[in-house]
């Protein structure tokens, strides 16, 4: 069987399970879209790359499978590098599949060149430059087996034309790439875990997004309800253990709770499982939990003594690690005091809420957005004020339902990314709750929603701001506010409007209940639809931690200090 380059890719992803893809056709990438024409694979057209690659993460992220995006050469790719950067830094498979100039015209500054291959070296696992249209056959298979194994990632793979055009043979299909099986951990590591748990008396497990990617969320709950150990989560690993468990203590550092900071201070044990101590969980690293013992268990070797030093830590598989080490702790000392504990802390410290005679605080907005969404219903958010007042007051129940970007922050992720999840499951209700400076960065996918019909429903949290830009010129460049104030906007009712969606306008000062109802009609409509919602200006996300403090020296961790 005779089949060209580009035929191949799409016969090599169709072995790899793959039915959805997205992306922009190019003149480089044309060959693999005229392929396209008679495959089975559903293409779903973005508006631009960068929407494309986050698409495909939100396919990434709910499914916890590779998922493929498409981008032509030059502007095309350099549009994608976002998105990749994204998905390396959270730890999302994701296989980028980019057109070339032909062979003939690199090195030569040819229309739309650009050196695919080194711009995405360093945001990669790998990057595959394929030079023969027989090496697809390695690269496709491949480029799977490297995105879904270990620490999971992204991984480009760049063609030239001439390589989609070429024709070879084809005898036998390669076997489609897979995730490599797990490390099997000593028995010696998971007792000396054991022996470090069994000491403890204050012990608290800080969890990350690796438990998510390893489906390890049961296990832990398992492991907090023997050991008695308060489950804290990065943003990452939100919903990984459900926020209603009696030990789950939220979201730790920059904006966690105070009881959260606060209990995690006090700990002579941290049992960390899939997190990497990024500096907005730790705050000051050197102050970070300095009274405890660690244990880190991190599927990346090269995160583990990074930044703080573990007492004792495993390289391997969170879900592989405590399957094992659960079964193997022997009974646990009563920890009643630290529960009793954890409970005056709950009492003291909590998030606080101030109330407001008119509209809602976005935190009350938040909680009532969780009362009237099901456990299982795709959220997926932007990045800034908005952002955090959804880790701290949206109930997360269950893994891979809370989409957000973490460690690139990424303005303009939420929209696309939430056309992703509603794509891998178009079943369940999706919301993407965005800001006005988030949404503006990617809204021409508005047009990819209304296309798919998807049932998608996006609020806008309006405060013509930047609003964690304007909050921290506020609290820490003495309120010069450069930048970060709209002197203009869109009517983003009318807008989405005008791209095809159904939309709701909330004024600012509209009633509680108004605005519950109007949020019930959106969220019910059949079809995509957005709710711009009017929040107060002024509004700040606290506690805060300020940018080199001890995640114990919060800014607004009381009432008072709001």
């Amino acid at each position: 069987m005779k089949l060209n380059g580009a035929q191949i890719i799409c016969k090599l992803l169709e072995r790899q399970g793959i039915t959805t893809l997205s992306g922009i056709p190019g003149g480089a990438i044309l060959p693999l879209y005229d392929a396209l024409y008679d495959s089975p694979l559903r293409h779903v057209l973005a508006r631009h790359e960068q929407g494309a690659g986050f698409i495909a993460q939100g396919m990434a992220r709910v499914t916890g499978k590779a998922a493929v995006c498409l981008g032509t050469s030059g502007p095309g790719a350099t549009n994608l590098l976002t998105a990749i950067a994204d998905a390396k830094l959270d730890s999302v498979p994701l296989v980028a599949i980019t057109g070339q100039v032909a062979r003939s015209l690199l090195r030569t500054d040819a229309f739309q060149e650009v050196d695919t291959f080194g711009l995405t070296l360093p945001i990669t696992k790998h990057s595959f430059m394929v030079m023969h249209t027989e090496d697809l056959l390695d690269a496709i298979p491949q480029a799977f087996a490297i995105a879904q194994s270990g620490r999971p990632g992204p991984v480009v793979v760049d063609v030239p034309k001439d390589v989609f055009m070429g024709e070879i043979e084809i005898d036998a299909w390669p076997e489609p790439g897979r995730a490599a099986e797990p490390e099997p951990v000593a028995p010696e590591a998971i007792a000396r875990m054991a022996e470090l748990i069994t000491a403890a008396r204050r012990p608290v497990l800080y969890i990350g997004g690796g438990v998510i990617g390893a489906d390890a969320g049961e296990w832990v709950r398992q492991l907090a309800e023997k050991t008695s150990a308060p489950v804290a989560s990065t943003l990452m690993g939100l919903g990984a253990i459900s926020c209603d468990h009696p030990l789950s203590i939220g979201m730790l550092g920059m904006h966690g709770a105070p009881y959260t900071n606060y209990l995690m201070d006090e700990a002579d044990l941290l049992v960390v499982v899939g997190a990497r101590f990024d500096d907005r969980a730790t705050g000051y690293a050197a102050k970070f939990c300095q009274h405890a013992r660690i244990i880190h268990i991190e599927i990346d070797p090269c995160e583990i003594d990074k930044i703080k030093l573990a007492t004792f830590s495993v390289a391997g598989h969170a879900g592989e690690v405590l399957s094992r080490l659960v079964p193997a702790l022997p009974q646990q000392p009563d920890r009643e005091p630290w529960r009793k504990r954890l409970a005056e802390l709950k009492a003291d410290h909590p998030i606080v809420i101030p109330q407001r005679e008119a509209g809602i605080h976005p935190l009350e907005f938040c909680r009532m957005l969780g009362e009237l969404l099901p456990a299982d219903a795709l959220v997926a958010t932007d990045v800034g004020q908005h952002q955090m007042w959804m880790a701290q007051g949206y109930p997360v129940r269950a893994p891979r339902t809370y989409l957000t970007s973490g460690g690139l922050g990424t303005m303009g992720f939420g929209l696309p990314a939430a056309i992703g999840g509603a794509l891998a499951e178009p079943e369940r209700r999706t919301v993407c709750v965005s800001g006005d400076g988030s949404i503006l960065m990617n809204v021409q996918e508005l047009a990819t929603l209304a296309e798919l019909n998807l049932n998608v429903t996006v609020i806008v949290l309006n405060n013509q701001r930047l609003g964690m830009v304007r909050q921290q010129q506020e609290l820490f460049y003495g309120k010069r506010y450069e930048a970060s104030i709209f002197e203009r906007q869109p009517d983003f009712a009318a807008l989405a409007k005008a791209f095809g969606l159904a939309s709701w306008d909330i004024l600012a000062g509209t009633a509680r209940a108004e605005i519950e109802k109007t949020l019930c009609e959106a969220l019910h409509h059949n079809g995509p639809s957005l709710v711009n919602l009017a929040i107060d200006a002024n509004e700040n996300v606290f506690p805060i931690v300020p940018p080199g403090a001890a995640n114990t020296d919060m800014i607004g961790a009381t009432l008072a200090d709001c």
